[in-house]
């Protein structure tokens, strides 16, 4: 066998951060073997394509693969431009998985399995960080192991979509009415536009995904006065909060959106109701019924379509027999697990970290982009980038550099402090709402101005996933 550390570095995912990692390992000499289970490069970001994100180029390109490209010729996008899902992968992601060195490493429509160490399950302890990594995938060549120095995984959440009903369970008939129940971020006022023109329509969750999706409602409804939208959350009280920092944001699309959807709920397009716990789904005939526990009581809702943007969470079944040290609230790394906890930190502050908060006793594996914040929103693909060039220069045995962090990211102009508390103490209505408080995926392209509430770096809500991404409500349940 040969050297553990002459083998090559395996990162789960060619997502943004994916590849981003697949660079970082390239310029410290390193051999990446990347897997993606979809069939080309930012297989999740293809599913929203049509969502506009709020955080301009400037966020979403990092600098080592900005060094990678340009020798090619590639000539990156206006900066303060603000792309498309599909311009994120058509002119970013595509072009960097076609230079040469990246191509060799790519391995699509391959699905890890299973990630452990060589001839040990987690059970066993004597030499174990001098094993190398066995991951296990099926792709096309079938069922195959490879062996690893290290291992990223940057495969994100995009693929486990929170339950709808209460405490982080399914409601009951949730199962058998998928038929009824879109994807998280449908295309509204495109292709799937015969789906919501005219109908009624129930959209679940308190974050930018919901945001964006009601708001896109509401242009359909202009044209189909008799379109129907009601929104429910879960979070008690006034909804202000739902609304985000508005014109005090420091990315101008986002506060943009709050401000428009306060408007549709002002306006009567858009119907609120919070304190909103569904508790059962039915399907009578092409309707679907919602009974939902609400402030006034019981109701039911008669809809044609239901939106679930109601976050993810991490599948961390494949990591099975290695040794992970979780947050037990979001499934996080633990050391970054209470920085990002949205019960604790409504406004996204966390400092830039690296290697050293991302550690697990599991040496030389590292959870990285979204799925590393478990069930917590407001991750920014710069916050991912600045993760990888870290956690592989620390796999490269560079201890300064990995140790080493800057970033500077726009502040969200909103916080607990906005609700008289700080932002590290609990904000009075984070523990009940039914959806996200803040997802992952940016929309709305809309000007403003203004800058924060909160000191020090603000996180963004970005849906730029590696595999799978959004986020988690202020609830654990989601």
């Amino acid at each position: 066998m040969r050297e553990r550390t002459a083998l090559p570095v395996a990162v789960i995912g060619a997502g943004p951060i994916g590849l981003s990692a697949a660079v970082h390992l390239l310029e410290r000499g390193l051999t990446p073997l990347v897997f993606e289970q979809g069939a080309l490069v930012g297989a999740a970001i293809r599913q929203w394509a049509h969502i506009r994100l709020f955080s301009p180029w400037q966020y979403n390109v990092d600098p080592a693969a900005r060094r990678l490209l340009e020798p090619t010729g590639w000539s990156g996008p206006r900066p303060t431009a603000l792309p498309y899902g599909r311009e994120l992968v058509e002119d970013y992601l595509e072009p960097l998985a076609a230079v040469p060195a990246i191509a060799e490493a790519l391995h699509v429509k391959t699905r890890v399995l299973a990630v452990t160490r060589l001839g040990m399950d987690k059970t066993r302890t004597k030499d174990r960080d001098e094993q190398p990594f066995l991951v296990r995938v099926t792709g096309p060549d079938g069922v195959r192991d490879h062996l690893v120095q290290a291992v990223i995984d940057a495969s994100g959440t995009w693929s486990q979509l929170n339950p709808l009903g209460q405490g982080g369970l399914p409601a009951l008939g949730e199962d058998s009415a998928a038929s009824s129940i879109t994807e998280p971020l449908p295309d509204v006022t495109g292709e799937q536009r015969t789906r919501f023109a005219g109908k009624r329509v129930l959209v679940v969750g308190a974050g930018h995904s919901a945001a964006n999706t009601l708001i896109n409602l509401g242009q359909v409804a202009k044209a189909a006065p008799e379109t129907s939208i009601v929104w429910a959350v879960r979070g008690t009280g006034s909804a202000d909060r739902l609304y985000g920092g508005g014109a005090l944001d420091g990315l101008p699309a986002r506060g943009a959106l709050g401000s428009r959807l306060r408007a549709l709920v002002d306006d009567g397009v858009v119907e609120l109701i919070t304190s909103c716990t569904i508790t059962a789904l039915d399907v009578s005939g092409t309707a679907l019924a919602v009974t939902a526990s609400t402030a006034a009581g019981q109701r039911t809702f008669e809809v044609d379509a239901l939106v679930p943007a109601t976050g993810f969470r991490p599948d961390l079944g494949i990591l099975r027999e290695l040794r992970l040290e979780l947050d037990p609230a979001v499934e996080a790394p633990r050391a970054l697990g209470p920085l990002i906890d949205p019960e604790f930190h409504s406004c996204g502050t966390v400092p830039a970290h690296g290697a050293d908060v991302l550690a697990h006793p599991e040496k030389n594996f590292y959870l990285v982009g979204m799925k590393s914040y478990g069930r917590a929103p407001t991750f920014l693909l710069a916050t991912g980038y600045e993760q990888v060039r870290s956690v592989v220069a620390s796999i490269a045995g560079d201890s300064a550099d990995a140790s080493r962090l800057q970033l500077e990211l726009p502040e969200t102009g909103v916080c607990s402090t906005d609700l008289g508390g700080s932002c590290d103490a609990p904000a009075p209505v984070a523990s009940n709402s039914c959806g996200t408080a803040g997802e992952t995926t940016d929309q709305v392209p809309e000007e403003g101005t203004g800058t924060g509430c909160c000191s020090g770096p603000q996180l963004v809500g970005i849906g730029v996933l590696t595999g799978t991404a959004h986020g988690r409500s202020s609830d654990a349940g989601y």
